[in-house]
């Protein structure tokens, strides 16, 4: 080799060793600790409980995601572990597309969601308008209300209701005072606490602490195609319809739904009531007139409103009522709700049936869902 073609080959050994080289994300290297053990497996559980709690990121994807991630499971060798995102980017990867460990839940609606109900269970002593909740979350009161209610299917007032409700039932039934109840629960005054609660409880807030106690409920017997049916109201409306083999039967039920009360034999007063049901049974609409008294969540009385709206002789499965309500993945909630239903046939929750048909869950047994549906059918 001539003495000018040694040189070029050393000029360009030397300008190829100066060039930077690309930046290489370092290969995670074999863990000890007993926490990254650990945290590989709830990664390979996908235990979402532990969401939140790490991330966990690949090399050779260049990708971090959270525990529960649904994306195929990496190598081990592969993988580092990092308390939280700000880390693992810092480190120089990127977030999921798929989880987005960024977001707690992964989803960022739901996520403002539920900080705008944590805000709300925070200040349910405080007048929390939509203008105020607006400004605490940098929106408009408007779009607030259309996104809380897309993911929830109630509005921010409605949620704040349940949330005082709830609160107050717990504080009673612990023994507290109507007056010690009331303010705990957020309720500025004893007027707007029984203007809120009459329809919801069902009774006075003082009788509801008492079990029940000393309120008046009177009920019938009657025969049904169903086997015995019984009627019991209170003085504002009928509170329960059950259906069961025997008298006995029917009364132990009520008394477990009503442990308290005062339970009289009706003398005659719910006849009427007992025969407008019969005729709905076999076809007739049933009276717009007949009162109902019923404690209900703001969630059940949205899957019971539903249910009236059923055509008779109709269907839905738990997932269209779901859907109707505007709560898609709702459908388990809507089951129970169907499951506590009080006042059979009134609210029809036997006409709520499996995707695939089947009759799915009954109070008052599957047989007589099964009934019921047939002679409605045939009406």
């Amino acid at each position: 080799m001539t003495t000018n073609a040694i040189l070029e080959t050393e000029s360009l050994k030397a300008m190829s060793s100066s060039e930077p080289k690309p930046a290489t994300r370092p290969l995670a290297t074999a863990v000890t600790d007993p926490a990254d053990d650990q945290r590989w497996s709830a990664v390979v559980a996908r235990d979402a409980a532990r969401d939140g709690a790490f991330v966990f990121a690949v090399s050779t994807t260049g990708v971090y995601c959270r525990p529960s991630c649904a994306a195929r499971r990496p190598r081990r060798e592969n993988v580092q572990f990092f308390p939280a995102p700000e880390q693992a980017e810092q480190a120089g990867y990127r977030a999921c597309l798929r989880c987005r460990p960024k977001s707690v839940s992964g989803n960022a609606q739901s996520d403002g969601v539920k900080a705008i109900c944590r805000f709300i269970e925070q200040h349910l002593d405080e007048p929390v308008t939509l203008a105020r909740l607006g400004e605490e979350f940098h929106q408009s009161p408007f779009h607030l209300q259309r996104r809380f209610k897309a993911v929830l299917g109630i509005t921010p007032r409605e949620y704040a209701d349940s949330c005082r409700m709830r609160l107050l039932k717990r504080n009673l039934q612990a023994g507290d005072s109507v007056t010690r109840a009331m303010y705990d629960a957020g309720y500025g005054s004893s007027s707007r606490l029984y203007e809120k609660t009459a329809s919801q409880l069902g009774m006075t807030p003082d009788k509801y602490r008492r079990g029940a106690i000393a309120a008046a409920i009177r009920y019938t017997c009657a025969d049904s195609p169903l086997g015995r049916m019984l009627i019991a109201a209170t003085e504002r409306g009928v509170c329960a319809i059950q259906f069961a083999r025997s008298d006995g039967e029917l009364l132990e039920g009520l008394k477990r739904e009503f442990p308290f009360a005062v339970r009289k034999v009706d003398e005659g007063g719910l006849k009427s009531w007992a025969g407008e049901l019969l005729k709905h049974m076999r076809g007739k609409d049933l009276d717009s007139s007949l009162p109902l008294d019923i404690r209900a969540t703001v969630f059940q009385r949205r899957v019971w409103a539903y249910l009236q709206s059923i055509p008779f002789g109709a269907t839905r499965s738990y997932s269209q009522v779901a859907k109707g309500i505007g709560r898609p993945t709702a459908v388990r909630a809507v089951a129970r709700a169907c499951a506590t239903n009080p006042v059979a046939v009134a609210i029809p929750c036997h006409r709520v049936v499996r995707e695939d048909g089947s009759m799915g869950g009954y109070r008052w047994g599957i047989e007589r869902k099964k009934t019921l549906l047939e002679m409605e059918q045939r009406s």
